[in-house]
């Protein structure tokens, strides 16, 4: 299962070297940067702090110009972004929010499906998801390979979202919910024990 981190929306301190950290050999297949505040310029920033093997690991979620600056592996649309660039045919993604929603969207490489648990890092963000839904969705094909799990992601869950066939789990509130870098080495390699 391809297991898929967000960051966090506001910029903190030595966040480019923890977005190497994740990246180099810690079980993190792939970052999606989220900053829904930043300017391209906040993000310029912090991409030129990151050492460009990283770059083709790296999803954009805002500002997607930069797409033509920096060589990343592509871009995820959602409410507030919803189309590619003209002319890009790159790596894309989008989120879905409900069943309907997944099996009517544009094809992309893959889709985000939330919440599917009650989220960590959102109060109130409830499950949107019975079992029932999620084992008929599974069944009927339309969560495969390409659907990736968000919202309230721990590793112990990795197994039940292997059972309904998502191709990856997104962390977000799992991985950001620490404050020591010791805690967040123990937190990836939880993850890592349950995916394997």
């Amino acid at each position: 299962m391809k297991i898929i981190a967000i960051t966090q929306e506001d910029f903190f301190d030595e966040e480019a070297e923890t977005i190497c950290f994740l990246l180099d050999k810690r079980g993190i297949d792939t970052l999606h940067l989220r900053k829904p505040a930043a300017t391209s310029d906040n993000l310029q920033s912090l991409l030129q702090h990151i050492p460009s093997q990283y770059y083709r690991h790296i999803i954009l979620h805002e500002h997607f110009e930069l797409i033509h600056k920096f060589p990343l592996k592509g871009i995820h649309l959602n409410r507030r972004n919803p189309h590619s660039p003209i002319g890009y045919q790159g790596y894309t993604g989008r989120s879905c929010h409900s069943i309907e929603e997944l099996k009517s969207s544009p094809k992309t490489d893959y889709c985000f499906l939330s919440p599917i648990f009650d989220s960590i890092s959102k109060k109130g963000y409830r499950a949107g998801f019975s079992e029932k839904e999620l084992t008929e969705a599974s069944r009927s094909g339309t969560i495969d390979n390409s659907v990736v799990a968000l919202g309230g992601i721990t590793p112990d869950r990795l197994p039940i979202l292997k059972k309904y066939k998502f191709g990856g789990a997104a962390f977000l509130g799992y991985l950001w919910n620490v404050t020591e870098k010791g805690e967040l080495i123990k937190r990836l390699d939880e993850i890592k024990y349950y995916n394997r």
